[in-house]
């Protein structure tokens, strides 16, 4: 059965009274505990006279919030809250998300796996270690809660656009599951960050005394195979039912791992196919504005790692359900790295890059790429700032009347271009989305709302979705349907802003709409053991977890 809607189904058992109540962030309601509760469970003197309404919490909370003079003071005290009382945390947040998602995961999230060992107050999450190795199963029995739906992995090697951040890529897991509950009802009880740490390459990391992980390089080869094999049947031991989503992994250990897990348990890796769904989404936006099919788009991406490629597949994906020829579908998407354009022949392509080297000459400037290719949209997945120049753009708007410009990579300080440049180097004709957010742009009399590709649009509703079907394995075609909800949920109004994507204030609405879609396509595949319910979108409904204070017993 569905599982509650408010923190009431984690009732205390009798004896969780008193400062021991007050210390569990899972039940505290700090000053909203009523008077008879304070009598019952013996808070009595252990807290201020007045008894305060979550409103109010709230409100004191935002004030102390706004008062912070840097993001990273505020994402400090939004961690603090959440180890305090996670019920008005996730209220605060749900109420506040278009305010609060940019501290709370990117860009800020960044900076605070950058200074993770310096601003360390609490653990939250599991560590596991390459040590770990044969008793992995005994280190999970350690986590507290027996009901876990998603867990989310990271090992640290390529933590947004920063690079290898080790154990401090534990704000990764964690920020991603606080978006599960916030963005779609995902009971934060049964949601598990994990880090697995198998060292660091990162020397500024290794020479800092302060850093958290094990001061060692990266294992790689077989022994950390081998260790991730033993990982994913120790959580399907542990928690059989549980959606397993991997997050930030160098670009080869993302493909290989997916490649090598996909079919046998449920899992997907958000980098690969959660930034294929939302930027799909994004073209399809794209396409309602300035019109003409999704087969006749030519997609250049700056960028061939994990990210672009899994872009590129999911397109070809859905021009062969559209009735694409294979070969002509993948023609659709060209490349664009450090070597030049990735193209058939060229030495060291990559195995993942080999369905996209096309034939054609080496390019070795990306603007001239941009001249012969003549793309109607050009992606940046590069982690690298700055590499849409104005020579880009301008040729780029030039070729198209309405071109399409995606800098995806994150934090903001990583983007390819800034919105304000993508706007006044293509005379406020560019069709804009970035995966960090910008500020909206004023151009020639027009105000322009930059959209953001946030992957945070797609994987809590496939998540939620997953789960609530009890699919086996997550599928394309799960990434197909959510990208083309996501987009359907877009109206006039957020077009004649600029707007590719709903307004971030609406993604629980649009999370559910992700999870049934999700859910009826396992149904359809036959992916999933379990009976449809009749009504689905109630079942889903009545899934969803609200962070309202329940009575306690």
């Amino acid at each position: 059965m569905p599982k509650s809607k408010s923190s009431e189904n984690n009732r205390p058992k009798k004896a969780t009274v008193g400062m021991q109540l007050l210390h569990n962030p899972i039940l505290n309601k700090g000053t909203a505990f009523t008077d008879a509760e304070r009598e019952d469970l013996k808070l009595r003197g252990l807290l201020p006279p007045r008894v305060c309404s979550q409103d109010q919490q709230m409100m004191r909370v935002l004030e102390n919030l706004r008062r912070k003079p840097t993001d990273l003071e505020k994402y400090i005290f939004l961690v603090g809250l959440q180890n305090r009382n996670e019920t008005l945390f996730y209220r605060t947040l749900v109420d506040n998300i278009e305010e609060l998602m940019p501290i709370i995961y990117t860009p800020t999230v960044g900076k605070a796996c950058q200074k993770y060992g310096h601003i360390f107050r609490r653990p939250r999450g599991l560590y596991l270690i390459s040590e770990d190795r044969g008793r992995i199963d005994a280190v999970l029995q350690n986590w507290p809660h027996d009901d876990v739906s998603v867990v989310v992995v990271t090992d640290g090697e390529r933590i947004l656009g920063l690079g290898d951040l080790g154990a401090n890529g534990m704000g990764i897991p964690v920020g991603k599951l606080a978006l599960y509950t916030a963005c779609a009802g995902v009971d934060p009880s049964h949601c598990l960050p994990i880090t697995i740490d198998v060292g660091t390459n990162n020397e500024a990391l290794l020479e800092d005394p302060l850093y958290i992980g094990l001061p060692q390089r990266r294992i790689d080869g077989s022994a950390y195979v081998e260790l991730m094999d033993e990982f994913m049947e120790s959580i399907r031991k542990r928690y059989p039912e549980a959606l397993i989503q991997f997050e930030d992994f160098s670009g080869t250990h993302a493909f290989n791992l997916l490649n090598r897990y996909r079919s046998s348990y449920r899992m997907f890796n958000d980098d690969i196919q959660g930034t294929a769904a939302v930027t799909l989404a994004g073209l399809r936006s794209a396409l309602r504005i300035s019109g003409g099919a999704l087969s006749d788009q030519r997609v250049l991406f700056m960028g061939a790692g994990a990210a672009g490629i899994g872009i590129g597949s999911l397109l070809a994906c859905a021009l062969e359900k559209g009735g694409v020829p294979k070969a002509e579908a993948l023609r659709a998407s060209w490349f664009f790295d450090s070597k030049g354009l990735v193209v058939a022949g060229r030495e060291r392509v990559r195995d993942m890059q080999k369905p996209f080297a096309h034939k054609n000459p080496e390019i070795r400037d990306f603007a001239e790429a941009v001249r012969v290719l003549k793309p109607t949209a050009i992606v940046g997945v590069s982690g690298r700032p700055s590499l849409f120049t104005e020579k880009v753009v301008r040729e780029m708007a030039k070729l198209n009347v309405r071109p399409i410009i995606f800098p995806l990579s994150n934090p903001t300080s990583q983007a390819e271009c800034t919105a304000e440049e993508a706007y006044g180097w293509s005379e406020g004709r560019a069709i804009f989305a970035s995966g960090s957010p910008f500020d909206p742009v004023s151009h020639s009399g027009k105000l322009f709302q930059p959209g953001q590709g946030n992957n945070a649009y797609i994987f809590p509703g496939v998540g939620l979705g997953v789960v609530a079907s009890g699919a086996g394995k997550v599928t394309d075609e799960m990434f197909l349907v959510a990208a083309a909800a996501l987009s359907d949920m877009v109206g006039e109004a957020e077009f004649a802003k600029g707007m590719l994507y709903p307004p971030l204030g609406s993604i629980r609405e649009v999370s559910k709409v992700i999870a049934v879609a999700v859910a009826e396509e396992a149904f359809s595949a036959g992916v999933s053991s379990a009976d449809r319910p009749d009504d689905l979108a109630d079942y889903v409904e009545r899934m969803i977890y609200s962070p309202d204070y329940g009575p306690l017993a």
